[in-house]
């Protein structure tokens, strides 16, 4: 038995003492090693304890490790802001640090609502989002947040928000490569928004490649372009959630590159800042932070916004993602596991589905491939096979995939300094943990090669 802890976070569950961790892998304090498949909670993108990010860090910790943001400005703060810039589209100008992705997203929608209110359209405060959805833990970003064992506890304490459902054309039998598909459901939110009453519709958030909630669901054919027209003809402002799909996993340094779409603002963390530090950014463009700070400033901060340790680790992460070309890694190596887990659903017939960019990657499991129709819940397949893979040294990351309450799928995203070796490990380990699922569940569609 491990001994007694003062900690608790979501369950009693635990867990072996972390001892190391190198690259792709970690050891506990037993000597067992884990290939990070899951890269934590989607965050470390380039890998653990790079020395040149830890060098990075060292400099700075020889300098300061804090400055307060209201008494000092600092070089790495300015440096990654500059730098964050000009990687996002042309016009987004403006970035606001944070500590994390929740964070992230509730300064987009303040900024979203100060803005209108500085405008004179004080009358717009809905931010409609999509369900399942996923953007972040504090009330704000639950509000948007459509993911009921996580929402309903806190509905008495929030002000919750218009939904959508997401694209997830596999769900509902469309084609994805239609783009009669996108406008489907691009239409649903023209259609919420005239229902609500386009006066009042502030903002629409959404991830451009789905995170936990969704799996790392891509967007059918068309429908990022038109999402960003039906904004456009309303006057909504476009938020995207990059703080999954952002920081290079899916090949692009941000997801909505894959379709050239620009919004107004931008909430990314996790691989931002790669698990060096906690790092997240808003970054928003000139348009609506200009009148914003002529109209007396943003009403919003945090203590460690710019902190410039973390801000050194965050430009050391992007000098790392630049230099070693993990941009094209992530989009080689991504194909190729993609590819080796679709091998998989031709093995075991309960993977019904295989999606995601680059490797921000997930697969789910189905009772019927025709029906699309989930495992029974009495399985609780979505913690048992991580167990099982865990158990065989793979870390990988799971959530139910109908609005939380039933269905399972599983995101598989090693960093992005992965090989070629190391999607063998992880399909080899995954195989020896599906076999086992599929023996205990006593799953009668299983082929067996």
């Amino acid at each position: 038995m491990p001994p007694k802890s003062h900690l608790f976070y979501q369950t009693r569950h635990r867990r072996p003492m972390l001892d190391r961790a190198e690259g792709v892998y970690l050891w506990d304090v037993d000597g067992k090693r884990y290939l990070d498949g899951s890269s934590g909670a989607m965050v470390s993108n380039i890998g653990h304890s790079d020395p040149r990010v830890i060098e990075a860090m060292r400099r700075q910790m020889d300098k300061s490790t804090f400055g307060y943001r209201l008494h000092f400005e600092t070089e790495p703060g300015e440096r990654l802001a500059e730098k964050v810039a000009g990687l996002a589209p042309e016009g987004m100008e403006k970035v606001f640090f944070v500590s994390g992705g929740s964070e992230a997203v509730e300064s987009a929608i303040k900024l979203a609502r100060q803005y209108a209110v500085t405008a004179g359209q004080a009358s717009r405060w809905k931010v409609i989002s999509r369900s399942p959805s996923y953007h972040g833990s504090t009330l704000g970003a639950l509000a948007l947040t459509g993911y009921a064992p996580l929402t309903d506890p806190f509905l008495p304490m929030m002000q919750a928000m218009p939904k959508i459902p997401a694209p997830r054309a596999y769900l509902d039998g469309l084609d994805m490569d239609d783009p009669a598909t996108g406008a489907h459901y691009a239409a649903m939110l023209d259609a919420k928004i005239i229902a609500e009453g386009a006066d009042s519709v502030l903002a629409f958030i959404h991830e451009p490649v789905g995170g936990a909630s969704t799996g790392a669901l891509v967007p059918p054919a068309g429908y990022m372009q038109a999402v960003r027209d039906i904004c456009d003809r309303h006057g909504v402002i476009l938020i995207h959630d990059e703080v999954m799909s952002g920081g290079g996993r899916t090949g692009r340094f941000f997801g909505a590159e894959h379709w050239g779409v620009a919004p107004d603002i931008i909430a990314i963390s996790k691989g931002f800042g790669a698990g060096y530090a906690p790092l997240g950014a808003m970054i928003a463009h000139e348009r609506y932070v200009e009148p914003v700070l002529d109209a007396g400033g943003f009403m919003h901060g945090h203590t460690y916004a710019g902190n410039p340790l973390a801000c050194a680790a965050g430009l050391a992460v992007l000098d790392v993602i630049d230099s070693d070309g993990l941009l094209e890694n992530a989009s080689r190596i991504g194909a190729l596991l993609k590819s080796r887990l679709e091998d998989l659903m031709q093995r075991f017939s309960f993977i019904g589905d295989v999606r995601g960019k680059g490797l921000l990657l997930a697969f789910e499991l189905v009772s019927d491939r025709q029906t699309m129709k989930p495992l029974p819940k009495a399985l609780q397949a979505h913690s048992e096979l991580v167990e099982l893979a865990y158990a065989q040294g793979l870390i990988i990351y799971s959530r139910r995939s109908r609005d939380g309450i039933e269905g399972d799928h599983f995101l598989v995203c090693p960093p992005m300094i992965s090989t070629a070796e190391h999607v063998e490990e992880i399909i080899e380990k995954l195989t020896i943990a599906l076999t086992q699922f599929e023996n205990r569940a006593d799953l009668p569609l299983s082929r067996k090669n």
